[in-house]
């Protein structure tokens, strides 16, 4: 049985998502810690007292994974499928592509930029297992190609997440005709394909495998999760249909988890369910914390926290523990990070987003905005 097509949502119609700084907030917060419990625990072998209370109440208690892993770029994955479907089904292809990848390069150029300068300098180390970075994979590493050499180079290891949104991004408008026609057919088409890809890469000789697409693979489940859930919000499939879509994805993540796809633990099916019931809750949230000013401030710097975090952690920590103690020497690596954020937010995504944003205007068909598509670039 084939569904059947259904239209998109009629132009007019839009679905207001105030929750989504909210949800990039406690996105930020889970992969910050994420990095701090990663470092201080098996890196230096030490602890936190922090790290003892997430232990206990989530990790223990909800039966997250350990240090947090893969709960923030969970939740930034799930909202791109949220935020994102209606724009792709709408906005001609080209001006898709060019608005969403543009938004992406400027600050993840600046960043990498940074992350070269600091190797060069010796004060940062690499995030793959080079000493050092050569001319041209220092050029792979503005478009993200270090990823996919082997062995893996990587001067940023964060922006592996780009790499899964641009995949999303291209698959869209591959997609579109499907997206336009019978919506449900595309996150069932993607989880297929996800399977294809970790299957390809388990059983064919290791020189042919790509090793950075089984991880792609095993990520985007949980944006057509996202997909899945807006298109249940918008009635754009039977709710039969729906169902089918999101037991696809957790058969990606199933197979995922037997085949080692993942990095920390076998919790990764649990903490994508948390995630899917903490968006559904809060995505649409206009409660009164969602206009708090802490809150629209770091989900509208989300994407540089993210990109510059890793780049100031470790030496912001060493540099300082000794004379503040862990939680001084954490309070100065958020400090320096949140300033740091702010100059990247104002000196670059700001101007570059307003100039991709007239460069989109003039590419395509032009439609109306959506005021799902957020202002600010989503991260992961």
């Amino acid at each position: 049985m084939v569904p059947e097509p259904t239209a998109a949502p009629p132009q007019g119609t839009r679905l207001r998502f105030e929750g989504a700084n909210l949800l990039r907030t406690l996105a930020v917060l889970a992969v910050l810690y994420s990095h701090i419990s990663y470092y201080l625990i098996d890196d230096l072998g030490t602890g936190w007292w922090m790290i003892d209370v997430v232990y206990e109440t989530l990790v223990d208690g909800v039966k997250l994974n350990q240090h947090l892993s893969f709960l923030g770029v969970a939740v930034f994955m799930m909202l791109t499928g949220l935020l994102l479907t209606a724009s792709a089904a709408r906005t001609a292809p080209s001006r898709f592509l060019v608005n969403r990848i543009g938004r992406l390069l400027p600050a993840l150029w600046v960043a990498v930029s940074l992350a070269i300068l600091l190797v060069a300098l010796g004060i940062n180390g690499m995030f793959s297992g080079q000493d050092g970075i050569t001319a041209g994979q220092s050029a792979l590493s503005y478009v993200l190609g270090g990823f996919f050499l082997k062995p893996e180079v990587a001067v940023l290891g964060v922006t592996w997440t780009l790499v899964v949104q641009i995949v999303f991004y291209l698959y869209s408008v591959a997609t579109r005709p499907l997206l336009r026609r019978v919506p449900v057919a595309v996150p069932i088409l993607g989880a297929l394909l996800c399977i294809a890809v970790l299957l390809y890469n388990v059983y064919v000789p290791q020189p042919y495998s790509v090793p950075m697409l089984t991880k792609v693979a095993a990520t985007l489940p949980a944006v057509f999760l996202g997909q899945v859930i807006y298109m249940a919000w918008t009635s754009m499939a039977s709710w039969r249909w729906l169902v089918v879509a999101a037991l696809a994805q957790a058969e990606v993540v199933l197979l995922a988890t037997d085949i080692r796809a993942y990095w920390a633990g076998d919790r990764y099916l649990w903490t994508i369910a948390v995630v899917a019931a903490v968006i559904l809750l809060l995505a649409r949230y206009d409660g009164a914390i969602a206009r708090w000013s802490v809150i629209r401030w770091t989900g509208t710097r989300s994407y540089a926290i993210y990109l510059l975090h890793t780049l100031i952690l470790y030496r912001a920590y060493d540099w300082t523990v000794g004379a503040l103690g862990k939680t001084g020497a954490v309070l100065v690596f958020l400090a320096t990070t949140a300033v740091a954020a702010e100059l990247l937010y104002k000196l670059v995504e700001v101007p570059a987003g307003r100039r991709i944003g007239t460069l989109a205007s003039r590419v395509g068909n032009p439609k109306p905005a959506v005021r799902a598509e957020a202002e600010v670039t989503d991260p992961a």
